[in-house]
């Protein structure tokens, strides 16, 4: 069985969840790019609660450009506010220290489009979670399907920002600031790994993810 994912930044953690059930899965290119999801968004926890990074984009074709068109903005200094707003939330993590570096190299480093940037962060990051997934691109556009018996799992839809929580409750796990705010589901992946470390793919393979349909 195939599935289709949208592309994101710095992904959720119930996306790599869902990820990591499959051998291979199929990245959507071809769709007219959706404002306000997580294709370039991503949730950190901080001292002060939930913070939202966003990448700002660039659409040459206005509403009609296609994912696969939608550039990276550097017109202001994105990444370096990223990355700090990264370090204050995750410098105390146990495992931080020993993923930053990678994550940093990527983060800083410039650009074209937004499928490069979230293609080169997805990838470091499955190599170091341990999670073998082969990862395709789309080359024409599939409409949604509510077709039980497809052999395609769509969830481009499900993994929306505005289905901002999975439908399946995920295991809490120690967070930094767990004791101020308690435990804050379905964050950027960074926040599982930074936490749990080696321990991350055990936990990702625990969660049913059910069906996107």
């Amino acid at each position: 069985m195939t599935a289709l994912f949208p592309t994101a930044y710095l992904p959720s953690v119930y996306y790599i969840a869902c990820l990591s059930h499959y051998d291979s899965i199929a990245i959507e290119l071809k769709e007219t790019f959706p404002k306000q999801t997580y294709r370039n968004r991503t949730l950190i926890a901080t001292g002060n609660g939930i913070q939202v990074l966003t990448v700002p984009v660039a659409r040459p074709s206005g509403n009609h450009t296609r994912t696969e068109e939608i550039g990276v903005s550097y017109q202001e200094p994105w990444p370096i506010r990223h990355w700090r707003a990264i370090v204050s939330a995750y410098s105390a993590a146990p495992y931080f220290l020993y993923y930053r570096d990678g994550i940093e190299k990527i983060l800083l480093q410039p650009h074209e489009r937004l499928v490069d940037l979230n293609d080169a962060l997805l990838v470091h990051l499955l190599k170091k979670l341990k999670i073998d997934c082969k990862i395709t691109y789309t080359e024409d556009y599939l409409p949604a399907t509510n077709n039980s018996s497809s052999t395609l799992c769509d969830f481009r839809a499900t993994l929306c920002a505005k289905h901002a929580q999975p439908s399946v409750t995920l295991p809490p796990y120690s967070q930094v600031f767990d004791t101020r705010y308690g435990f804050l589901p379905n964050l950027s992946i960074l926040d599982l790994l930074f936490n749990l470390g080696p321990q991350s793919c055990q936990y990702l393979k625990g969660v049913c993810c059910g069906n996107p349909q």
